[in-house]
This record gives C-alpha cells, structure tokens and sequence, in this order.
C-alpha cells in the first residue's frame, strides 16, 4: 500500500472575530474526484464518496476528525502535532468541499501567526491505497482509505514539489507479523477478504512496522 498525500492551493482562511477573540478557520475544496491533479493521480467518484461518508460518520461527527501541521510520514494522526479540526466535508458534484477550525494547540498557534504574518498555506489530504497507471494518468484504485482530508502544508512554488510518502512505489502486505513486498494482485486478494476493521489495522500496522525497519 502507498501513503498517498494531495496538497491544495485554493484554499481560504479565514478570520472571524467574536467577543475580542480571534477564530481561525479553513475552508474550500479538500479532495477532487475525476480530474487528473498536479500529481498526475486521479481519483473515481465513487471512491472518494464512500471515504468521505465513512470520515464523516467515524471522526467528523464524533468530534475526531483532526489534521496536522505539516507533512507527516504515515497515515496516523500524531497528537503533538495536531493545529486544527476538521468540522465539515460535503460533496458538491465532483468536488468535496471541507471547513476546519484552527486550535488552540501549539501547532495551531504556529498556524495562525503564519497567517497573521502574510504567510499563504495550502492544504493536503492523506490516504493509504494502491495505484493503477492508466495511459495518460495513475488512478487510485478502489482499495483507497482516507486517513485525513486536509492537513495544513507550506504553499508550494513548483507542481512537482508535493510529498507521495515513503512508500510510493512500494506495495506491501501485512503477513502474520512480517512485512512482506507483494504483488498488487496478492494485496487486492487479502483486502477483499478483509473486514473493514481488519484492512484499516492491517494497513496502519504494516506501516508502522516499515517505519521501525528502517
């Protein structure tokens, strides 16, 4: 499996004053299906509809759909390093329209004194899946599971200056303990075998295992 990561540029951040306190918020097009994007990926309708509805019944409802700031290497979220939540993401056509409020955490505090110093971020959305090259792009296989839709990135000042993971070009299996390079046809065969609990832990757990085997 790839750690996949989409950053976006066109975002809006916003501040709304109330009773003398400043509240930050992010808003704008999160994920895009059905478009070929600077990453040259692109991602299927359907695809993106069924994670986005499983986000938002699991984490954004629950109060747990945080994000970072900046580039994480994996697809859990590290606590020490979360700047904002993530309070809403509705699909509008082929677009999925999100909005985050910044936090009061350390790296929330970061974020708002780049804003308020001029400083323009984007956003990136995290996820784990395979990749299908196509002739004129990659798609994102059906396997995709969304880890976050947006943490907050630098804006970057060239298309090629986008972070795929560690594991782009890679794909891995979790196998009884041992992380075990595999065929895209041998991972497809245990994710349909699956449960939904066991292919989210399976893939979080062969990450994990990866990053400790360096």
């Amino acid at each position: 499996m790839r750690l996949i990561a989409e950053e976006i540029t066109n975002i809006d951040f916003l501040c709304e004053e109330k009773d003398g306190k400043k509240n930050y918020f992010i808003e704008g097009i999160f994920l895009q299906a059905e478009i070929k994007n600077r990453n040259g990926r692109m991602y299927p309708q359907r695809t993106l509809a069924r994670e986005v509805a499983k986000y938002d019944e699991n984490y954004i409802q629950k109060g747990r759909a945080l994000g970072e700031l900046g580039h994480p290497d994996g697809p859990s979220i590290n606590l020490d390093r979360v700047s904002h939540k993530i309070t809403s993401l509705s699909e509008e056509g082929n677009n999925f329209v999100g909005r985050a409020k910044l936090l009061d955490t350390p790296m929330g505090k970061i974020a708002k004194n780049l804003l308020d110093e001029g400083v323009k971020l984007g956003v990136s959305s995290r996820g784990m899946g395979s990749i299908i090259k196509k002739e004129n792009c990659n798609m994102v296989a059906d396997d995709f599971m969304l880890a976050t839709a947006a943490d907050i990135v630098a804006d970057p000042s060239a298309p090629d200056a986008f972070v795929d993971g560690i594991m782009e070009g890679k794909e891995w299996v979790w196998d009884n303990g041992i992380l075990k390079e595999a065929t895209v046809a041998q991972i497809k065969t245990q994710i349909d075998e699956a449960t939904l609990l066991n292919l989210q832990e399976r893939k979080v757990s062969a990450f994990a295992a990866f990053l400790q085997s360096l």
